[in-house]
């Protein structure tokens, strides 16, 4: 089968034939049905601090995939071929799809365990069932687990991209006053959609609204900054966001407004579990750009140009 590898910081994604998976102890073999393109895709491939998360090369990416079970290994009879399934990326070895030793969804097949695997709701498609599994379980644990969206508290979010869109309308759904941050004009016209209260080009236009909590799901440096000048007394920061892997930040309204800063990565299974359901209800259908696995290098370069409206899902033929 072709995958699509990282061979190394600055090199293009290369189309490497691959033996098929075999589903040992503990693992099932996954027919991956659709697989999301991440930001963080581009980051891994553009940025030399990401390279400790490759110790062995080259790698197959995609970290955000949704599909069928068609081989079980011994131990896994709970699960069984044909199961529908979203992948929760991160091991429990500290590893995630896509990364470390384990093959991630840029290929027709992948290799999981029940650190992984979720029950696919029939009435979620694989696309929407995808996109949850980083995106959607990032987004929703940095809001809901790490920053306690709720009713009645009034939430920022930087980014309305793929995490951020998703981060913003659960805060909605949970009763939340939601301001989002987005330089994207065309992005910005979601904000109906969404349910926001107000968007501007930057968080600080929301200064006066005395935020209680700011989720930064862009993580440019300057975005973090932002979040720290425009908090209220008490308020928490959750950073997302990896765009720049540093950020100055003016330490005196994070001393005299006695800040939290908090980062989150990934989520639960339990997370994700509870965004399916969101899903299946139909009050969470975020934007979405369906490709093929051939175009999954040409996305990464949308990606990495900016200004894309929606999650990049590559669909796979049966």
């Amino acid at each position: 089968m072709k995958a699509w590898q990282f061979t190394g910081t600055n090199n293009p994604l290369e189309l490497n034939e691959v033996p098929e998976p075999t589903a040992g102890p503990g693992q099932v073999v996954v027919g991956v049905k659709a697989a999301g393109v991440c930001h963080s895709d581009v980051t891994a491939l553009d940025d030399a601090g990401w390279m400790p998360l490759f110790p062995a090369l080259p790698r197959t990416m995609g970290h955000e995939n949704a599909g069928i079970i068609t081989e079980v290994g011994d131990g896994m009879e709970h699960w069984k071929v044909g199961d529908r399934v979203g992948l929760s990326p991160v091991m429990s070895d500290g590893d995630a799809l896509g990364y470390g030793k384990w093959d991630g969804g840029f290929a027709p097949k992948l290799l999981a365990t029940d650190d992984n695997l979720v029950r696919l709701p029939d009435e979620v498609p694989f696309d929407l069932g995808a996109m949850a599994t980083d995106a959607g379980l990032t987004s929703y644990h940095a809001i809901m687990a790490v920053g306690g969206a709720k009713a009645g508290m009034k939430v920022g979010v930087i980014g309305l991209g793929g995490l951020g869109y998703i981060g913003a309308r659960v805060a909605v759904l949970a009763g939340a006053e939601v301001y989002g941050a987005e330089v994207n004009p065309e992005t910005q016209k979601l904000a109906d959609e969404i349910g926001l209260a107000g968007v501007a080009d930057s968080i600080t236009a929301f200064k006066d609204k005395k935020l209680d909590l700011i989720v930064d799901y862009a993580g440019f440096g300057t975005t973090t900054a932002d979040a720290i000048e425009t908090l209220a007394e008490f308020g928490t920061l959750v950073q997302v966001g990896m765009g720049r892997l540093e950020s100055t930040i003016n330490t005196y309204p994070l001393i005299v407004n006695q800040l939290s800063i908090k980062g989150s990565k990934s989520g639960t299974k339990e997370d994700l579990e509870q965004l399916y359901a969101l899903m299946k209800s139909g009050e969470l259908n975020p934007p979405m750009n369906l490709i093929t696995q051939a175009d999954i290098p040409d996305a990464i370069a949308k990606l990495r140009k900016g200004g894309v409206v929606g999650r990049f899902i590559a669909l796979y033929e049966d």
